[in-house]
């Protein structure tokens, strides 16, 4: 399936006024044949070590084969449950392809203790865990390792038999595992972690769960020439100036499924493009919606929106002042990589690097390793919420109802919200509802992220972007009775969430970002306690 984009109003001027210029200059050709002074002098080094993804399908070809091979033998060994270990990059694509092809995969992307326990307790006999880290330093997957490595040899399994790596040749992962005796699987170390799902960190997982990867491979090479190519349709040059180059920049992206067969696309764009184009106090905003969702009733200047549709609505009349894109997956999933470099270039920064991302992991090993006590709360509200403020918050009331209040004051005519909940995703998705509870009451963009997994993803944009955003954290109250034990380390997985949380709080409060804490002494209802001080 060719992948067509159309763009109308604000967009489409864009595309009119630019992309002859991006043709003129090479910029599709010079992407593809790895041209690392696209982005600036700057740029350049970074560059010249972070192209090698419009090589994904050549490369990973390779990799199809032992796939398939390496599912054959654990399937023989009683697998039928693969689980995924990995965060941002090294989890997204998988979900995305897994969800698409309609094929089972646990992916923990978590360190919340009862969604790791959960895992864990889920068809341990049949199951193989992948564990993906780029870095191989990655704490969240360290963890995941260790403990599903002492959980497979308390019930008698060998986890050298259950246990595939996928990691960057040379990590300090990749050393430990082969030294252990673990099947590893090395990615291209000049492709980064959010440009890697067409690489070992989206085909391992999903070719292990049963997606048929080598389709998607194919789907990719279908759009390889094409995008290669200095032409004024080129998907990923009109994409790029689409989403980068309206007058003035709407700078907020909101990305609607409606109608395409592709499953959770946008949480896979949403880091892709946050992550490459949150820096330097620029970048572009992707906010994931519903085809209901509030902001789409609200004409705001600064959102573009942008719908995933399916081939069979191509003949369709494109909404005014909308883009509307269509394909297959694989093909999208390259046709993006090239648009958000592209994106880069216009904006004037570097799309390959991620400045701010290590902030936060550094606070959080930072409380990990002083173990701080907790800082005691503002105020406690009747609904048994513990309210912390920072980066200058300050409130008039001691109430939820004033704290939110007072955190949406903070909004200006630009501002976004962003709604992090460091909690169980898999026992408690009705935080997700939140959202467009609070898109609704701000009438402003607002971004969900289950923590700690947005910090692999939109963490960057929010340090690195422009610095309108409030921040709203929802976390639980440490119970020590349901806490996990992390083999071989200090900390807890309660402990490690904590100071996830903590550690980015912090981060934001430095860079002058409010931040509102809410601390749900009671889980169970703190969604519903939430929506009703919103009122």
């Amino acid at each position: 399936m060719t992948v067509r984009v159309h763009a109308t109003g604000a967009a489409g001027e864009a595309v009119a006024r630019l992309v002859p210029q991006l043709v003129a200059d090479g910029v599709a050709s010079g992407i593809t044949t790895l041209d690392p002074s696209l982005w600036g002098p700057a740029a350049e080094e970074e560059s010249a070590k972070r192209l090698g993804w419009t090589e994904a399908v050549a490369i990973s070809d390779a990799l199809v084969e032992p796939i398939l091979a390496l599912r054959d033998t654990l399937h023989a060994r009683g697998v039928k449950h693969i689980v995924l270990g990995g965060m941002g990059g090294s989890s997204l694509a998988p979900e995305v392809i897994t969800q698409t092809y309609g094929v089972a995969l646990t992916v923990l992307d978590s360190t919340d203790p009862g969604q790791v326990r959960a895992a864990l307790e889920d068809r341990l006999a049949q199951t193989a865990v992948v564990i993906s880290s780029k870095s191989g330093s990655t704490v969240e997957t360290d963890s995941q390792k260790r403990v599903y490595e002492k959980a497979f040899r308390d019930a008698g399994i060998d986890p050298i038999e259950r246990i595939v790596v996928v990691t960057d040749p040379g990590s300090p992962l990749d050393v430990s595992a082969r030294a252990d005796g673990y099947t590893v699987f090395n990615a291209d170390p000049n492709v980064g972690g959010r440009y890697s799902a067409l690489t070992a960190f989206g085909l391992v997982p999903s070719g292990l769960a049963g997606v048929d990867i080598r389709n998607l491979l194919d789907e990719a090479q279908s759009m390889e020439l094409t995008l290669a190519l200095d032409t004024p349709d080129n998907p990923g040059l009109v994409l790029g100036a689409a989403i980068a180059g309206t007058v003035p920049l709407k700078d907020k992206l909101g990305i609607v499924a409606d109608g395409t067969y592709i499953v959770g696309f946008a949480d896979w764009a949403e880091q892709l493009i946050a992550e490459s184009t949150g820096k330097d106090g620029k970048g572009i905003l992707p906010v994931v919606l519903d085809t209901d969702s509030p902001e789409l009733g609200l004409n705001l200047p600064d959102l573009q929106i942008i719908r995933l549709v399916g081939d069979e609505d191509d003949t369709r009349e494109v909404r005014e002042g909308e883009i509307e894109i269509s394909g297959s997956l694989g093909g999208q999933m390259l046709v993006w990589e090239y648009a958000t470099a592209v994106a880069g270039r216009l904006l004037g920064i570097n799309p390959f690097d991620q400045p701010d991302v290590e902030s936060a992991k550094i606070a959080a090993r930072g409380l990990l390793d002083a173990r701080p006590e907790p800082t005691e709360p503002l105020f406690v509200d009747d609904s048994g919420v513990e309210v912390r403020v920072a980066g200058g918050l300050e409130l008039a009331e001691h109430t939820l109802s004033g704290a939110i209040g007072a955190l949406l004051a903070q909004l200006g005519p630009d501002g976004y919200v962003s709604l992090q909940a460091y909690l169980d995703r898999v026992h408690h998705p009705e935080f997700a509802a939140l959202r467009d509870v609070f898109a609704a009451k701000s009438a402003r963009p607002v971004t969900f992220g289950w923590g700690p997994r947005f910090l692999h993803s939109t963490g960057q944009y929010h340090k690195g972007g422009p610095a309108v955003g409030v921040f709203l954290q929802i976390t639980a109250q440490p119970d020590e009775t349901h806490d996990l034990a992390i083999p071989d380390r200090p900390f807890t997985f309660g402990q490690l969430i904590q100071a996830q949380a903590a550690g980015d709080a912090s981060v934001l409060a430095e860079h002058g970002r409010p931040v509102l804490t809410l601390t749900l002494r009671d889980v169970a209802a703190g969604a519903a306690a939430i929506t009703a001080a919103i009122g």
